[in-house]
Formats: C-alpha cells, structure tokens, sequence
C-alpha cells in the first residue's frame, strides 16, 4: 500500500473538522507533506464526489460527502489502494518444479484474500468513526 490512502482520510478529516474551504497549501501543511501531493490525492476524491474545488485566490477544497456514510473501503475503492500485494513473485511458471511453478498463484491466492479481509473490516468503519478515535473537542481540535 503507499501512503495516499493515509493522506486522503487525514484530508477528508481535516476538510470536516474545518469546515468551509481549504487550500491544498494549508491542507500540506498539516499533513507534513507537498501541496502537488495533496492535489493529485484529492483529484481522485473530487472524482468520486466527495469533495469540491473552488478556483482562485480564495480556492481550495470542501468536504462535501457524509463523514457518517462515506465508509474507508469507499476511499480505497476511489484510490485503487491494494491493502496486500506484492510485485516480485518467487519462481517461475515455465520451469519443471511444481514448487517454483506454483508458488506466486497460490501466493497471489493469499495475498487477495488478506486484501479482500483489509477491505471487509474497512467496509464497517466510516469516517466519522475515524475522527472519533482521535478524540477531539466539539468544537476546534484542530489548529
């Protein structure tokens, strides 16, 4: 998995404890990352309608999806995040050993079942039960 998953739900936290709009330079800031980054993160979530954009000087970035209804497995989905995956695969297909030769299917088998499993645990959380763990104030909590 790379980090944009944890950008994005740190983003879409921020945009609703903030509310109102937000600009991708603020938004880096807290996240102790680039602004480009943000932007190329949030474009996807745009995408999916969960957030808005608004041009010029006074631009940025609202929250416009329901913090009780958008659950995590929806932000991965928007992302094509893959929980569990690999990109070498021991072995090979054309050799003689069943071993080297079957290795990476039953591997790749494995590794899509604990990536269905991430999924099926992110499918009951929401976002707003994320921002829950971090026990914020009702009001502020956020600088």
């Amino acid at each position: 998995m790379n980090s944009d998953f944890s950008l994005a739900l740190h983003a879409l936290v921020l945009l609703h404890r903030r509310g109102g709009v937000q600009s991708s330079e603020a938004m880096a800031q807290n996240i102790c990352t680039n602004p480009v980054r943000v932007r190329r993160v949030l474009a996807k979530l745009k995408k999916a309608g969960w957030v808005q954009t608004r041009e010029g000087s006074e631009g940025g970035y609202r929250l416009v999806a329901d913090p009780d209804t958008l659950t995590l497995a929806d932000v991965a989905g928007a992302l094509e995040v893959r929980f569990v995956d690999t990109r070498w695969h021991s072995g090979r297909d054309n050799l003689p050993c069943m071993i080297a030769s079957g290795m990476a299917g039953v591997m790749d088998a494995l590794l899509a079942d604990l990536d269905a499993a991430c999924r099926a645990r992110l499918a009951v959380t929401t976002l707003a039960m994320l921002e829950k763990q971090l026990h914020l104030p009702e009001t502020g909590g956020c600088g």
